[in-house]
């Protein structure tokens, strides 16, 4: 079974050429196989069929062998798994680890921050929020559409000269239920990375 995402990755982008469902059934209907001899069979350029086979070895689907003619050393691909099988936790790709991100910091607006907070048409809650990046002609914005949890989260963010608050404070202010958390935490780590947020360990943490 193939968990490791980079290899999923990789994998699933071969199994998506055209190609992959013949040379896939010419690894199993052969005992070995050569690139060459794939891509003659199926008329097809050597390199395209090596990438696929050194992708193959890559997740360990094909097993390949170093073999000698007339003194030149290629190599010969055997199938080594009739079945792909592929499992992905999704849960593992998120950076928000509980407990780091939100119970151990307080949080406020950063004084002069470079960002632009766009009001819904209601005024309760931001719809967006644009970041400048950089300095000078190399100044460029970065402009976040807000769900109406991060909204309601942002319009209740501590002023630069309010006293800090936790993640968890601002919430309950906002009336945000706690299945947002984790996209909350998400735009707070991003406005911090940029300075629009101020962070530092609460006194407790």
């Amino acid at each position: 079974m193939i968990t490791e995402f980079k290899k999923i990755q990789l994998i699933g982008a071969y199994l998506a050429k055209e190609y992959a469902p013949d040379l896939l059934r010419l690894l199993y209907l052969y005992k070995d196989i050569s690139a060459s001899e794939a891509a003659s069979r199926l008329s097809l350029h050597i390199r395209t069929v090596q990438e696929f086979l050194e992708a193959l070895h890559a997740v360990g689907i094909v097993q390949k062998e170093e073999v000698f003619e007339k003194k030149r050393p290629y190599f010969r691909y055997t199938l080594q798994q009739e079945k792909i099988v592929c499992e992905m936790d999704i849960a593992a790709l998120a950076d928000t680890k509980p407990g780091e991100s939100d119970n151990e910091l307080v949080i406020r607006e950063r004084k002069n921050a470079n960002v632009r907070f766009t009001t819904a048409r209601n005024n309760l809650y931001f719809s967006s929020v644009s970041i400048w990046i950089g300095e000078g002609r190399e100044r460029s914005e970065k402009k976040v559409s807000l769900t109406s949890a991060q909204g309601k989260f942002l319009f209740n963010l501590p002023f630069p000269d309010a006293k800090f608050a936790t993640i968890e404070e601002i919430m309950q202010k906002a009336g945000i239920p706690e299945e947002h958390r984790s996209e909350i935490i998400d735009i707070a780590d991003l406005l911090i990375e940029h300075g629009v947020i101020e962070a530092m360990k609460s006194v407790s943490g």
